[in-house]
């Protein structure tokens, strides 16, 4: 029986052999694991060509229809999470590639609200100022979200998740999307928002148009226009954001989103917990 050559793509954490068991199939495969991304698509073609499986960390390497035609040995994409937007499957499945996922363990619910609180109540500003030494033991008031309106564009099952939780905190909850219907929010148990324009103008997280609102973005890099974002951030038209995707990642170090200082980052860990590494049913 050849041996089968595997790529573990974007293990940035270097994880790949700590939270899977591999020794099965070592005899049949030999396994590379690479920690960095690339984008030029020539370079990835000098990386990938030669393997017969690819392991894609959750939509960090693209592999568009263009890409996938130039991999003339793959046979099989794996991937963290059932749904990967940067693997054009509908063109894999018509080059005979099977593209398989793992389900989620509710990681992306738990980065929301951590993002959220730490956006709101301003901890990483804090942590940074008790850690230079600043005399001034308090710099910032932070935001009380009880009472305040958490609009949620799309409610779909994280969405309908994200609103329970806000519920915890006696949080107002609106929502809207193309599709929703006032029955669909009042089944989920939140009001209704008759169009995005009205659910950005009531919200005062996820609103754009509200001296006290946040933004938060846990979703797709491309859904927010960064340049404006640093440009309303920078003239504190917004309170803050909390962005957990981007346009490009990694994140270039000299993108101006990292000198905002009302912009709590994370590198795109939502999806990311050990138990959601470990799940292994498809």
């Amino acid at each position: 029986m050849s041996v089968l050559r595997v790529a573990i793509c974007d293990d940035y954490q270097q994880v790949a052999f700590k939270f899977a068991d591999w020794s099965p199939i070592t005899q049949r495969v030999s396994i590379d694991v690479f920690s960095d991304t690339i984008a030029d698509e020539d370079l990835l073609v000098k990386r990938l060509a030669e393997y017969d499986i690819i392991c894609a960390m959750r939509e960090r390497t693209k592999f568009s229809a263009s890409l996938l035609d130039r991999l003339p040995k793959l046979r099989l994409i794996a991937t963290t999470g059932l749904r990967n937007l940067a693997i054009d499957t509908k063109h894999a499945k018509s080059k005979g590639i099977t593209v398989s996922g793992t389900k989620g363990s509710g990681a992306t619910l738990e980065h929301i609200w951590a993002l959220l609180l730490a956006t709101v109540r301003h901890i990483s500003v804090e942590d940074a100022n008790v850690k230079a030494k600043n005399p001034q033991w308090q710099t910032i008031v932070p935001f009380g979200l009880a009472g305040k309106t958490l609009g949620l564009i799309g409610l779909g099952r994280l969405g309908t998740q994200t609103a329970q939780v806000a519920k915890v905190f006696n949080m107002k909850v609106i929502a809207w999307s193309p599709n929703l219907t006032p029955e669909r929010a009042a089944e989920a148990g939140v009001e209704f928002a008759a169009t995005k324009a009205d659910l950005l103008k009531e919200s005062d997280i996820v609103s754009l148009h509200l001296p006290t609102a946040y933004l938060l973005n846990t979703s797709r890099g491309p859904l927010i226009d960064e340049d404006a974002l640093v440009a309303v951030l920078k003239a504190k038209s917004i309170a803050g954001a909390g962005l957990d995707v981007f346009d490009q990642e990694p994140l270039p170090l000299d993108h101006p989103l990292r000198d905002v200082n009302n912009a709590t980052l994370s590198p795109h860990n939502g999806y990311v917990s050990d138990t959601s590494y470990k799940v292994r049913k498809s």
